[in-house]
């Protein structure tokens, strides 16, 4: 008969019953003492509960101190019962102990729960305080610390000092010699900016009274009336020019205005050496441009007729013929007078004739 095998742990036996020790009067007493704690705790957690569901009125919602736990024991760990203090030494906040990695830093730069949306994924000047591309100031937007009315005359102010006019005006020297006049009458009165810029001392009056000297030209009439080049209008020393906003578009480069007597002395005593020579490249120019528009004619004309000749060559040969001259019928023999339609314009613009007979194509260019 085999011997019964021992459990794990083993049966306790009455000899080990009797060999532990009882306890002690003191540890009765602390068993008992903290049961009564714990009690009373309890009791107390419930009294409140209690007194603050009676408080409210009727109708009104718990609030959420009174369901959650908000009491948690200092034994239990919670993140809620040690935040970290904020940068700002205000209150805390939940995510001011969050600190990115080391690799990332430079990465997070900004609070997004404190950032304004402006609807357009741009940021102020307030949101990013170190960028100094926002902080620039702008010569046209209005500073904060003025009014309008302290704006408007400061951009006045700073009009009349560009045309140097009013209280910007130079005044009139003692001395006759210092004094700059009017090239053509003499007066005092002379356009300043006209001086300055294109350092030409003219009146006003003396402007409208000879046009064909003080007239303003563009850029594009020096270039195609005097025959002058880009580098030579771009260089300020050589020809002074004004520049304007462009009135065809805004966002267009500003117009270049030069003087009319100083383009044609340039043109006619520099470049040129006479108003003759200049008109004979004139006229030069413009045999070389119609010259050039002819042989383009020409050379279109030659491929129309290539094409014209190719397509009569490709349907004798589709009609079983070995060839033919260019117009025939190659059906019956004989000659063939094409019915032409009205042209029609295709995608190159260019007027296209079919024959109503043969269905033969033929480019109209007009002359």
């Amino acid at each position: 008969m085999t011997a019964e095998r021992p459990s794990t742990p083993p049966k306790a036996t009455a000899a080990t019953a009797t060999a532990r020790s009882p306890l002690t009067p003191e540890q009765v007493k602390r068993i008992e003492i903290n049961r009564l704690k714990a009690k009373a705790l309890r009791a107390q957690r419930e009294a409140e509960a209690q007194q603050q569901s009676t408080n409210l009125a009727a109708g009104q919602k718990r609030p959420h101190s009174a369901v959650s736990r908000s009491n948690i024991p200092t034994n239990q760990r919670d993140a809620r019962n040690s935040p970290a203090p904020s940068k700002d030494g205000g209150p805390s906040r939940p995510l001011d102990s969050i600190q990115p990695a080391r690799n990332f830093t430079k990465y997070v730069e900004y609070d997004f729960s404190k950032m304004t949306d402006t609807k357009g994924g741009f940021l102020t000047v307030e949101d990013d305080p170190h960028n100094k591309a926002l902080h620039a100031p702008s010569a046209d937007e209005k500073p904060a610390h003025m009014t309008l009315k302290e704006w408007e005359r400061h951009q006045l102010l700073k009009k009349l000092r560009e045309q140097r006019t009013g209280p910007f005006e130079p005044g009139i020297s003692a001395d006759k010699e210092k004094n700059q006049t009017c090239r053509e009458c003499g007066s005092l009165e002379v356009d300043w900016k006209w001086l300055d810029v294109l350092r030409c001392a003219v009146c006003n009056p003396c402007k409208d009274v000879h046009p064909d000297k003080y007239s303003l030209l563009t850029k594009t009439e020096a270039k195609e009336d005097y025959m002058l080049t880009d580098p030579e209008l771009k260089d300020d020393e050589l020809l002074p020019h004004l520049e304007r906003p462009n009135p065809h578009k805004s966002t267009w480069n500003n117009m270049m205005l030069f003087l009319r007597y100083q383009v044609e002395e340039y043109a006619f005593n520099k470049k040129w050496g006479s108003a003759e020579k200049l008109d004979e490249a004139y006229e030069k120019r413009e045999e070389e441009k119609k010259r050039r528009k002819n042989d383009k004619f020409k050379n279109k004309l030659q491929e129309l007729k290539k094409r014209t000749r190719v397509e009569a060559y490709k349907r004798s040969r589709q009609a079983g013929g070995g060839g033919g001259d260019f117009g025939d019928d190659m059906n019956k023999g004989g000659k063939h007078t094409h019915t032409w339609g009205r042209p029609v314009e295709n995608d190159e613009g260019v007027g296209v004739k079919t024959c109503v007979e043969c269905g033969m194509k033929v480019e109209e260019l007009a002359f």
